[in-house]
């Protein structure tokens, strides 16, 4: 498995593998109505705006591939809360290979990356309460719950979300 930098050319690759990780994870928690008739056309607008010209918050973005097929990505926007530091708004697998180490390799690469860049104020993340699985993984992973939030949903629901935060990023190089 190789770890890369996504490209524009990866945008739709993106989108489905986020669209299938959201069936797979978010069922009851998102409508019905929206994982099968929407989430693809919306998880490509909001890909294809991030890699739009006009696009100007920073962010990185990395994709893991096996045989040329993308496995899992992460996006990271750095140093986006003074108090937190830098955001993972999203990290995700292939349902059919969590569980392989992918997640914390990317989520591994992603610290190293904000470490080399003198980005030192932390990591943190919004997770949805219910999704138990990634609640886990991101404990496992050192994470610490520092609060909670209401947040809105794409589908227009309200959910329970969970702040997780790193604040030593070299946690997650071991």
């Amino acid at each position: 498995m190789i770890i890369r930098d996504a490209t524009e050319r990866d945008v739709a690759g993106i989108a489905n593998l986020h669209a299938e990780s959201w069936r797979a994870s978010y069922r009851g928690v998102l409508s019905d109505e929206y994982l099968e008739n929407n989430v693809i056309r919306d998880r490509l607008a909001v890909w294809q705006a991030r890699y739009s010209v006009a696009t100007c918050k920073p962010m990185f973005v990395l994709v893991a591939e096996a045989r040329s097929e993308l496995t899992g990505f992460a996006c990271v926007f750095p140093n986006e809360d003074d108090v937190f530091g830098s955001f993972l708004d999203n990290l995700h697998v292939s349902p059919l290979l969590t569980g392989h180490g992918i997640g914390k390799q990317l989520l591994s690469e992603a610290a190293r990356r904000l470490i080399t860049s003198a980005s030192h104020a932390g990591l943190h993340l919004w997770v949805v309460d219910q999704n138990k699985r990634a609640r886990q993984f991101y404990e496992r992973a050192g994470a610490v719950v520092v609060n909670s939030s209401e947040n809105l949903m794409p589908d227009g629901q309200r959910v329970k979300a969970l702040r997780c935060c790193w604040n030593d990023l070299g946690t997650l190089l071991r």
